[in-house]
């Protein structure tokens, strides 16, 4: 394997991205054994450091790797993992596949907007928590299914909501 050639990039800088940051991906990216083949990979740690993956840590990426700025907003913009936009401390996603939906996923997500005072894909105002609504999580037995990072709550009633939003505002 051919170690990643070394390209000095200038990192862009503002107060929501610190250099720091844009140092520890450089050396992430500078320690890899190959670039070739690990877009996904640095774009799933940039998302780690960043927290999310604005259109300056792409072109850096870009960059970075000798490769087209669209190349990396494809790959970004077709799995539904990475963000462009930041998200709060807890992301709070509801299934809507078929099977949530016919037990009554719409009803929990209406509710939760209702309670968290935003529509899907916001922040709360106090930074809390991001609501998402999603496709399919694969978890149809325990139809509605809603997820609080990687913690699954399933068979979900609007009476249960209360409860899954105190558990993380403590």
């Amino acid at each position: 394997m051919t170690k990643p050639q070394t390209i000095s990039v200038t990192k862009p800088i503002s107060e929501d991205l610190p250099e720091e940051k844009f140092n520890e991906l450089e050396t992430f990216i500078d320690n890899l054994e190959t670039t070739k083949g690990a877009l996904i990979e640095i774009l799933h740690k940039a998302q780690d450091i960043f927290g999310y993956l604005p259109r300056d840590v792409q072109l850096y990426i870009a960059r970075k790797l000798g490769i087209p700025g669209a190349e990396v907003f494809g790959v970004v913009s077709f799995y539904s993992y990475f963000t462009t936009k930041p998200r709060g401390k807890h992301t709070l996603s509801i299934c809507m596949g078929t099977a949530c939906f016919v037990r009554g996923a719409d009803k929990v997500i209406e509710k939760f907007k209702e309670k968290l005072g935003v529509e899907s894909n916001e922040i709360t105002e106090d930074g809390l928590f991001t609501l998402r609504d999603v496709r399919c999580i694969g978890a149809c037995g325990l139809a509605p299914v809603v997820t609080v990072d990687d913690k699954v709550y399933g068979r979900v009633k609007e009476e249960d909501l209360d409860d899954i939003i105190k558990a993380y505002r403590s």
